[in-house]
């Protein structure tokens, strides 16, 4: 019996090894996924961050341009708030547009302006319309006009809310069949140790005496791919990093934590339960339906 035992237990390490790759890629694969997921919202307020609404100015007077442009900076609403004067402001515009239009105007028809650009939270059409509202009657007659792209802002707003329930619907389902690959490749792999389950309770052990070493096993090995997956998935975030250096503002310290906690508990939780799905299938088939 015993030496039905060993060889049973030899002809599993291969699947085994088989096993714990198969699972590692599978929760890489969830990783990539839940990273995406988790930063979905600080990317959509990086786009939104980005929009720049301009104050343009009527006076040019610097003392009442100072007062501007320091009503704004106090405002909960404002970051990065600038005077733009009008070189600055053909820089600015031959940025934007890729051309630069000093060969055939000799005189520089931009405006003044202050701009700056509003929190993600106050990106939207009913937000920038109070903040607008707020300014002109603040500064009635020293503002000419206040513009920022209103079809952006709406659009942004209206595929921000598609593309979040598109993303979560897919990561629903993508969670679904990873539990599920995960699920059959245990079982796959516990389908060589049948015979060994079998026999060990054919001899008199007890459930959770042939079922203890195989969920401590499991347990390892749940470990070992979730680790392996969190190594690939940090790599490749760090390479991400290196090639569009704006990936970099998305890391944080309780996101990650996050992200590799939830595959520890996936691959450990998903290897055990399976495995002792497992063991009981097993332990209640009779021995002939085992061939």
């Amino acid at each position: 019996m015993a030496g039905n035992g060993s060889g049973s237990l030899k002809r599993s390490k291969p699947n085994y090894i088989y096993s714990v790759i198969g699972v590692a890629i599978v929760l890489f694969i969830m990783g990539i996924m839940g990273w995406l997921f988790l930063n979905l919202q600080t990317i959509g307020d990086n786009f939104k961050e980005d929009i720049r609404i301009s104050v343009y100015l009527r006076t040019s007077d610097k003392n009442t341009i100072g007062k501007i442009q320091q009503y704004i900076a106090g405002q909960d609403y404002a970051k990065n708030v600038e005077y733009v004067n009008k070189d600055k402001a053909k820089v600015i515009w031959n940025k934007e547009n890729n051309e630069d239009w000093a060969k055939i105007l000799d005189v520089n028809p931009l405006p003044e302006s202050v701009d700056f650009f509003a929190k993600a939270d106050y990106v939207n059409v009913d937000s920038l319309t109070k903040i607008n509202a707020a300014i002109e009657s603040q500064f009635k007659n020293e503002i000419a006009d206040i513009q920022y792209p209103k079809s952006l802002v709406t659009n942004l707003n209206e595929r921000a809310t598609k593309i979040g329930l598109i993303f979560l619907v897919m990561s629903i389902i993508l969670c679904i069949i990873v539990i599920i690959s995960i699920d059959n490749t245990i079982r796959l792999a516990m389908f060589s140790n049948r015979f060994l389950i079998k026999t060990m309770q054919m001899v008199g052990a007890t459930r959770n005496f042939i079922s203890k070493p195989l969920l401590v096993r499991a347990l390892l090995n749940g470990l070992i791919s979730a680790f392996i997956a969190i190594f690939l998935l940090f790599g490749l975030i760090e390479w991400a990093g290196t090639q569009f250096p704006q990936i970099r503002t998305l890391q944080g310290i309780s996101t990650s934590i996050m992200l590799f906690g939830g595959l520890i508990v996936l691959g450990v939780g998903i290897s055990v339960l399976s495995t002792y799905r497992s063991v009981l299938k097993y332990l209640k088939m009779k021995l002939d339906e085992l061939y």
